[in-house]
């Protein structure tokens, strides 16, 4: 088995070994000042063109790592455990290509986990929060140089991300989360209340009591480090649950972690089965919150189980989560045709149509479809799909067969009761390869406008010019999600009446632009109804979550007697 790149020498470790608390680290000495981060600046985008030094760089970690199968232990405490019960992660665009086996957790190691993190806490949460700080800091450097091709080529081959897909996610955004919530850790830090004469208050922001579990899914390499590392730079420890179809770049990313100096135990990384962990996780009394990225039914299933152990819990678990979408693109008829279609295009079929944000639905006027779905199509015909590894391509595979399953019977749907313009393919044998596909809608309710399909599947609705304002109220009405959505208008009375009747159908708002893409620091991402908790990733808000202030009232002369004026004679 082939080293991976930058990555300290594993350490190995029976399941019976004891693993040692952490020795005491000294204070702070030394240092007067109060120190500030470096000011975060977004990520560059590298282009990885013909000729690039970047392209080449990245196609010889792609060649080599695909000559590698490695082990994936359970990491727990910094120590590495192997349960012996494993399963494969391959290539969803070559499913027959084994990347890694990875080892499954067993209860024990969940139980383990909770105490492990529970000692690191001890003190972890008494850092300096500089100090924290400087180990994400270093996290982020060491992405953004060293480590950058490792991660981007295990999210290529592991995640089927074609290259720029994953430079944008497992490389720019990744280090933009972690150079940015430092930036907001220091914004709450810094905001202190007011004090009266003879008075000093203060505002101690606390982390929670207790172990953070934190799940995350396949679709984005950079939402697998920013949820369990969010709440440990506010202090907190973590148990990480990773997607099971993404284990070969969460893997990589806890070796990152820990060449960036995060103290053992702070997050523990803990793949297995789903039910199992999570059942012995929310059943804790030491459970404090929840971090989780992922379907609208396990979340909702996770929030029932929460409730229901309620007197369980040393306190109330913070709930956050950001789950599914049905994200749309509705045009008035002012609206540019090739805007359209290029939005249609890139938001709906980028990464197979496997963003959270992914353009699923679209309401097109019918002055204008002729010619959209006339563009559209053009655009379609020179997508090419294949293998990530040709940077021809414009796409990749789905993630697994149940995904792969799932959207086929879409299609199905689509072929006899709807009209399929463009598209409408599947084939599984080598990779889950599903083509781009375009549906016209035979009513406003069709299923394939109102139901989650997770891939790239776009259904249209074409409807009458005169009704742009009911179709607003169509839009809002249709879907149980409010994640995402666009509005294309060149009049902008109309993308003022969109913005206001659409004010609570999406929690990140496009005009003029495709429903995809949110930078951290400039759209921080989130929605409500039953697309999350609007938390907010990639901003102050989500860390806001991950504190329990203590307000603190220092009194610099008291009083000496008990009486107060007004109990005076006259």
């Amino acid at each position: 088995m082939s080293a991976p790149v930058a990555t300290p020498k594993p350490r190995a470790a029976s399941e019976s070994q004891p693993i040692p608390a952490p020795a005491p680290a000294p204070g702070l000495v030394g240092f007067n000042g109060i120190r500030r981060v470096p000011p975060p600046v977004n990520e560059p985008v590298r282009s990885y063109a013909p000729g690039s030094p970047e392209r080449a760089s990245l196609k010889a970690r792609l060649a080599s790592m695909a000559t590698e199968r490695i082990e994936i232990p359970i990491i727990i405490g910094g120590q590495e455990y192997r349960s012996g019960e494993t399963a494969q992660a391959v290539m969803p665009h070559a499913h027959g290509h084994v990347l890694a086996d990875w080892h499954k957790a067993t209860p024990k190691h969940v139980e383990m986990a909770i105490a492990t993190a529970t000692r690191a806490q001890r003190e972890w949460a008494n850092w300096p929060w500089e100090d924290r700080a400087a180990v994400f800091l270093r996290a982020a450097e060491l992405l953004a140089t060293t480590w950058r091709d490792t991660l981007n080529a295990a999210t290529m081959l592991g995640q089927s991300k074609t290259a720029f897909q994953s430079e944008i996610d497992a490389a720019c955004e990744l280090v933009d989360f972690w150079r940015f919530n430092i930036q907001y850790a220091q914004e709450i830090y810094a905001e202190q209340p007011i004090s009266s004469p003879g008075v000093w208050n203060m505002s101690d922001y606390r982390a929670l009591e207790g172990f953070v579990y934190a799940i995350t899914p396949f679709n984005f390499t950079a939402i697998g480090g920013n949820l369990p590392t969010a709440p440990a730079l506010m202090g907190n420890v973590a148990v990480w649950k990773p997607a099971s179809s993404a284990m070969l770049s969460a893997y990589y990313l806890m070796k990152l972690l820990q060449e960036a100096g995060l103290p053992d135990g702070v997050v523990n990384f803990v793949p297995g089965d789903a039910v199992m962990i999570s059942d012995a996780l929310l059943s804790h009394r030491d459970l404090a919150g929840v971090h989780f990225t992922g379907s609208t039914g396990v979340f909702n299933s996770m929030w029932k189980t929460i409730g229901a152990n309620m007197s369980r819990y040393r306190s109330y678990p913070r709930i956050v989560g950001e789950t599914g979408g049905k994200d749309f693109i509705v045009a008035h008829p002012s609206s540019d045709p090739q805007a359209l279609a290029v939005a249609i295009a890139r938001g709906g079929f980028e990464y197979q149509g496997q963003k959270c944000s992914a353009a699923s639905r679209a309401y097109i006027p019918r002055s204008l479809w002729n010619e959209v779905r006339d563009r559209t199509v053009a655009i379609m015909g020179e997508l090419r799909m294949g293998d990530v590894r040709d940077f021809r391509n414009f796409m990749g595979a789905v993630i697994d067969r149940k995904a792969f399953d799932k959207i086929s019977e879409y299609l199905d749907d689509a072929k006899r009761n709807a009209r399929v313009i463009a598209g409408g393919t599947a084939r599984g044998e080598e990779g889950y390869f599903i083509a781009p596909t375009l549906v016209e809608a035979p009513s406003p309710d069709y299923r394939l406008l109102c139901e989650e399909i997770f891939g790239p599947v776009v259904t249209v609705w074409v409807y009458d010019d005169a009704k742009w304002s009911e179709t607003l109220d169509v839009v809002d009405q249709t879907s149980p999600y409010a994640l995402t959505g666009a509005v294309f208008s060149r009049d902008r009375n109309a993308a003022r009446e969109a913005l206001g009747a659409l004010r609570n159908a999406a929690g990140n708002f496009y005009i003029n632009d495709k429903p995809t893409g949110a930078v951290v620091g400039q759209q921080p991402f989130g929605g409500a109804r039953a697309s999350g908790t609007n938390d907010k990733a990639g901003s102050k808000w989500n860390l806001m979550r991950w504190v329990s202030p203590r307000s603190i009232k220092e009194t610099l002369v008291p009083p000496t007697d008990y009486r107060y004026p007004f109990l005076g004679a006259e």
